[in-house]
């Protein structure tokens, strides 16, 4: 007897057995792929805080890392110290560039304790504390990297995002924009007020570095009071271990 294959079963049987097919395919590919994924994550963040303290190619105009290549050594080379703040204690931790910001995040509004990573860089002769931080910009996560010095003065950033509009909120990333950060205060007479992405900021040359301003990008202003929420939220909490390189 002939079976009918154009019944509703038949159906159902094969986009079944495509379904178990594609995800068991798509699951090995996963797993081969995890180690590659990983090992482009871990250089990807080691040229961000290289960027930060100024190991970059960058030449007049553009923002370029060092190669993927070079990272690994120019790294073990310029970061002295990989920091843990945890609770007010502070310890070494040669894994800290790996820990994820936005799981500590979570972490954090959840009652837990957050971690903190800094890096110590040294260059020319300069130290360089370099944070990670990261929030929210006008359709998705925004992320950065700032080099201090001992007084949080920035030495310099890199900042990066997910899914901002492209020659508006995207050019968080362009050198203008990031450049404009060097030299800026944190503090204020000894207190923290962060950095404001200010629209309408009466020092459009930033010349005034005392200001806690930097001029915002035209037409990105969420994106813009993103970065500057995401500076007065992360890098405050770093403030109890900068109190301590007073002492």
């Amino acid at each position: 007897m002939e079976k009918r294959t154009d019944k509703n079963s038949y159906t159902i049987i094969f986009a079944t057995i495509m379904v178990i097919v594609v995800g068991a395919l798509l699951a090995f590919l996963a797993s081969s792929l995890k180690p590659i994924i990983v090992e482009n994550q871990r250089l990807e963040k080691q040229q961000n805080i290289l960027y930060a303290m100024g190991v970059n190619d960058n030449d007049e105009t553009t923002a370029n890392f060092v190669s993927t290549k070079d990272a690994p050594e120019l790294f073990s080379k310029y970061i002295k110290k990989q920091l843990v703040i945890q609770d007010g204690k502070v310890s070494e931790n040669d894994k800290a560039y790996l820990i994820d910001v936005k799981k500590e995040q979570a972490n954090a509004k959840a009652g837990k304790a957050r971690r903190l990573p800094l890096f110590v860089g040294e260059k020319d002769g300069e130290t360089y504390y370099i944070a990670p931080i990261r929030g929210k910009g006008l359709w998705d996560a925004i992320w950065a990297y700032v080099a201090m010095d001992k007084d949080m003065v920035v030495k310099g950033a890199y900042f990066d995002h997910k899914a901002e509009t492209p020659g508006l909120g995207a050019n968080i990333k362009q050198r203008y924009f990031m450049d404009d950060f060097i030299g800026e205060h944190l503090m204020n007479n000894g207190v923290f007020k962060g950095i404001d992405v200010a629209k309408g900021n009466a020092d459009p040359k930033n010349e005034d570095k005392t200001d806690n301003e930097v001029d915002a990008i035209a037409g990105a202003t969420i994106t813009g009071d993103g970065v500057s929420a995401m500076i007065r939220s992360d890098l405050k909490l770093y403030v109890p271990y900068f109190e301590t390189l007073k002492n």
